[in-house]
């Protein structure tokens, strides 16, 4: 532990996409692995105040926190890799920067003086930049920086981490720039110019890096290597190879065998000691060496970019690693799914997942999806939208209620099933104010979700308007679906489970936000369990008929 807290800044250049939010959770899980308390926080430079009201194909998923925050995808990285909760300060955009400093304006707390970009929205970054640092639970804090150096939207946040640098002091605070090193096939070499460009960029704002990471096709020669210390100013062991990877989870120990970790604390002042990272291989070596496979099928409405569904498809290699399985995801668009071929796209699958999402887009198909798996015994999991999708079919086809929906999909359903929340009836503004963060949930004894937990009392991360309409629970479980959880305050349905099916589960919150490396979420790690135990038997009777 640190008597200050240090600061690392993660900035990019040269092209988006080089893994910015991989590099830091590594690094910090290497320094977390030396007994550092760690954490990670990322500045975007859009103007949205949060990524809630974003489409996913925009932006990809939207990661909820614990306290409720709509935050950036890469906050599920920092999760997964630290197993430490992330908050309301580890996310920050332009949008709520601005909208901080003009509401300060407004209540005259300038005090007349007129409000510009320096100081006045340099000083907000920098006070968010350090709101972790200070509360004093960290040693360190690394600060991701999204885009690339050189986009007009990121420039106060670069004059931020320049002012900040000469704040903090020697040894205090230092910059990783990430850049990239392409291999030009037609030359049949390494080129070096883009990452001095950018260099150079970072230094025209007055930052002069102090390591470089080369995202790279191939092995970095050591000559390459003293041509870009010579010119970009840094010292040959700072300049840190990062091969393209297999999986993500190579990284850290990509970044170890770089010696990332010990040219950082070196940087920071700080002794280094070799990580113990015992626990974090043992899973790599059972993610990539599986016992057996399974296929499940995603059934969506943005399957086209699979970033919309991160935090399920880590859930999924988490759980497979847990089982020595190896996940293969098929992913389909609820849109083309009807009723006329929902037997071809699903009757070979050990499991189905039915994703979250809004809108009526794809309803049908996700809807006749349920449907089949429900009819033919096929494990399943619907999480917050799809296990709406799993009461109305249920209404529909066995209930008898031919018009049954949800008030998001026609406001004038005679049998809304889901429906509006009591607390959003009264809603206009549509950013941040759906039920988010955590809320706790009651177990039934004796049911399947009471099995998987282990436990009486859960607690979930939401994030939705629709609910579940108590109204048709007694119906329903007439009928064979049965309410397993319950929130213990409203009453709020949040698992219902049909006992009568080998595995058949839908989840009102967002299990997969929870998921770790370091503890698979047991409704994941059950449901690949329930497909590997689907595809023996499958097997077994496919045998046995011939």
């Amino acid at each position: 532990m640190t008597s200050t807290t240090k600061y690392i800044f993660v900035t990019g250049g040269v092209t988006s996409s080089l893994g910015k939010g991989i590099i830091a959770a590594s690094l910090a899980k290497l320094l977390q692995a030396q007994g550092y308390r760690v954490t990670i926080q990322k500045l975007d430079p859009y103007i949205n105040v949060d990524p809630g009201t974003l489409n996913p194909y925009e932006h990809g998923e939207c990661y909820v926190t614990e306290d409720g925050a709509e935050t950036d995808l890469d906050l599920g990285h920092y999760e997964r890799f630290l197993n430490v909760p992330t908050s309301q300060a580890n996310n920050v955009t332009t949008g709520r920067i601005y909208q901080s400093v003009i509401q300060k304006e407004r209540r005259g707390e300038f005090l007349g003086k007129t409000v510009q970009v320096v100081p006045h929205i340099t000083d907000e970054i920098k006070h968010r930049v350090q709101l972790l640092g200070k509360s004093g639970n960290y040693d360190i804090v690394i600060t991701e920086i999204g885009g690339t150096v050189g986009d007009i939207e990121s420039l106060p946040y670069i004059e931020a981490v320049r002012q900040l640098r000469w704040d903090l002091g020697a040894n205090n605070g230092i910059v990783i720039h990430l850049t990239l090193v392409p291999f030009l096939s037609a030359a049949g070499e390494l080129k070096t110019k883009p990452t001095q460009h950018s260099v150079k960029t970072l230094m025209e704002s007055g930052i002069q890096a102090d390591v470089l990471v080369c995202r790279t096709e191939h092995n970095l020669p050591k000559e390459l290597r003293r041509k870009l210390a010579l010119f970009c100013n840094v010292t040959e062991e700072a300049v840190i190879q990062s091969i393209d990877a297999s999986t993500i989870y190579d990284v850290p120990n990509l970044m170890l065998e770089q010696g990332l970790d010990k040219v950082v604390l070196e940087k920071l002042a700080l002794k280094s000691i070799t990580p113990d990272i015992t626990g974090w291989n043992k899973f790599v070596e059972r993610h990539k060496n599986p016992k057996s496979e399974v296929t499940i099928g995603l059934i969506g409405k943005y399957v086209e970019l699979q970033d919309s569904y991160k935090s399920i498809l880590e859930a999924f290699i988490h759980a497979g690693a847990e089982n020595e399985v190896k996940v293969k995801i098929e992913s389909i668009h609820s849109e083309y799914i009807n009723n006329d071929n929902v037997k071809l796209k699903l009757e070979h699958l050990d499991g189905v997942l039915v994703a979250p999402g809004f809108g009526e887009r794809g309803i049908e198909g996700k809807i006749d999806a349920v449907k089949y798996v429900r009819e033919h015994n096929i494990p399943f999991l619907g999480i917050c939208l799809g296990m709406q999708m799993a009461v109305i079919e249920y209404s529909r086809n066995v209930l008898g209620l031919k018009n049954a929906n949800s008030t998001e999909m026609d406001a004038n359903t005679a049998n809304p099933v889901i429906d509006l929340m009591e607390a959003q009836k009264s809603v206009t503004d549509k950013g941040g104010t759906m039920r988010l963060g955590a809320w706790a949930c009651e177990l039934k004894k004796k049911s399947a979700v009471h099995d998987i937990y282990k436990t009486d009392t859960i607690k979930e991360r939401h994030r939705h308007r629709y609910e579940f309409n108590g109204n048709y629970k007694a119906q329903l479980e007439n009928a064979g679906m049965i309410a397993t959880g319950l929130n213990p305050d409203t009453g709020l349905v949040e698992i219902i489970e049909i006992p009568a099916h080998p595995w058949f589960v839908g989840v009102q919150y967002h299990p997969e936000y929870k998921s770790t490396v370091a503890n698979p979420h047991p409704l994941f790690v059950a449901f690949v369990k329930a497909a590997l135990d689907h595809k023996k038997n499958s097997k077994g009777v496919s045998m046995a008929q011939n």
